[in-house]
């Protein structure tokens, strides 16, 4: 079975991004938010090394024509990276958390051409901007300093998690290109307006209370979008 099969069939776990415990949430935006203010803004450098790719890779598959096979998954969490561009050569990788290091740089990744699921929580990234791919499907960026919402155009994303940032307007989220996003997490961010949502999919939307009620559409009425409000 060929990469694009094994990729069309992948059916991504959703409980990756249901509604947690709420006790759970409070401790775990609390221990982000602890960690940025007990360290320097400036980090010495810790680029990605192959030493560390050899201990974060696993899940061996077939690739390509299934002649070959190759590592899908990995998980470099909590290394203290600032660096990730060794990843540009590992080309066949479908599985990333590159979560709670200092990466302010994600564009390694737009080499993965066939990127499945990515986490990238509790970094320094200011954008969520990715060259548009493919097969991506679940994607998290919550707890970094990202502004805005613009350069997310994955036609096969359905659930993106943008919790803890400091997005003040949506922008950039194109229905036509957004065409599976069925899930949308916004909690703790500093949103003036809920505009710039027009999602033909959307079933799931996280947003802080006073902004989901009386949220309506251009005729008036409540979109047909499950929210939670907190």
């Amino acid at each position: 079975m060929s990469d694009e099969d094994d990729l069309e069939d992948f059916e991504p776990d959703q409980d990756d991004f249901e509604k947690e415990d709420d006790e759970k949430e409070t401790e775990e935006e609390e221990d982000y938010r602890k960690e940025e203010e007990e360290f320097p803004e400036e980090w010495l450098p810790n680029p990605l090394s192959e030493d560390m790719m050899k201990e974060g890779l696993s899940l061996l598959c077939k690739t390509g024509t299934g002649l070959g096979h190759a590592y899908v998954k990995l998980e470099v969490k909590e290394r203290d990276l600032t660096d990730i561009y060794l990843l540009r050569s590992y080309i066949h990788l479908r599985y990333v958390d590159v979560s709670e290091n200092h990466l302010t740089d994600l564009s390694p990744l737009n080499h993965l051409t066939h990127l499945l699921w990515l986490k990238a929580d509790g970094n320094r990234l200011r954008s969520a901007q990715l060259n548009e791919r493919p097969y991506l499907q679940t994607a998290s960026f919550a707890y970094n300093q990202i502004t805005d919402t613009e350069g997310i155009s994955h036609p096969r994303l359905g659930s993106l998690n943008l919790k803890g940032n400091s997005i003040r307007m949506l922008t950039g989220l194109d229905p036509q290109k957004l065409i599976s996003l069925h899930t949308v997490e916004l909690r703790g961010n500093q949103l003036e307006s809920t505009l710039g949502i027009n999602l033909p999919k959307l079933k799931n939307l996280y947003l802080v209370a006073h902004w989901a009620i009386g949220w309506c559409g251009e005729e008036g009425t409540v979109l047909g979008v499950r929210m939670s409000v907190f």
